[in-house]
Parts: structure tokens; sequence; C-alpha cells
């Protein structure tokens, strides 16, 4: 799944033990709980991390969702802390915007995508975990 466009990716292998409503429900949760961030700090990342770390055996869907959203908020993570710095040349502060308005517009995006049983790949994203 190295060198493939953004959007619609290959599939994994179907392996299962979650029914397909429940697999589409914890690859929802995956995306959607990265929006713990906005209340707890680095809650962007611990969100994603206990959703992929509960079902990432028992089904490949939320397996690569949960990879998707944590390697998705690492970036983003990385990001704002790049921007933070960027606030004492004053083009982070514009920066932490869009990026926040960004990251929270894919975040939906990526969750639709999944309740719908679709894959979905972020683009831009670094991909520490694989």
């Amino acid at each position: 799944m190295e060198n493939q466009p953004y959007g619609n990716p290959t599939p994994p292998p179907t392996t299962s033990q979650l029914s397909p409503a429940d697999e589409r429900m914890w690859g929802l949760l995956a995306h959607l709980s990265a929006l713990a961030g906005f209340i707890i700090p680095f809650g962007n990342i611990i969100g994603p991390l206990i959703v992929w770390q509960i079902n990432k055996d028992k089904s490949a869907y939320v397996d690569y969702h949960g990879k998707e959203s944590l390697n998705f908020q690492i970036t983003v993570s990385i990001a704002y802390v790049i921007g933070f710095f960027l606030i004492f040349l004053l083009i982070g502060i514009p920066l932490l915007i869009v990026l926040a308005l960004t990251s929270l517009v894919l975040l939906i995006l990526a969750g639709v995508k999944a309740n719908n049983g679709e894959y979905y790949r972020y683009p831009l994203t670094v991909r520490f975990i694989k």
C-alpha cells in the first residue's frame, strides 16, 4: 500500500471477528475519537490509539482505519508544534488556524467514509505506523 494515490486505497485482506456494522462503527470512532484533542491535551492521539489497540486484532478494517487516524493525528501534532514555534515569526497563528480547520474537515470526511464502509487515506500524512 505504499505508493498509492489518496482517496481510494486497496483494501487489506478481510479477517474479522466483528459484524460489518460494528466494523464501520469502530472505524468511525477511530477517526472521531481524535476530537478529544480539542478537550484533552494529546487526546487527538490517545483516542485513536485506544480504539486501534482494542480492535486491531478483531478486524482488518478497524486496524486500517485506526492506523490511518493515528498516523494523521501524529502528523498533525507535529505540525501544531511547528506552528506554535512559528508564532514568534507571526506566521504561526494563521498556520494554526488553517491547520485546525483542515484537520477537522479531513477528520469528519474520514469518519463518514469509514461509516460508509469505505477505505480512506489522509493526504500529506507521514506513515509512522505501517
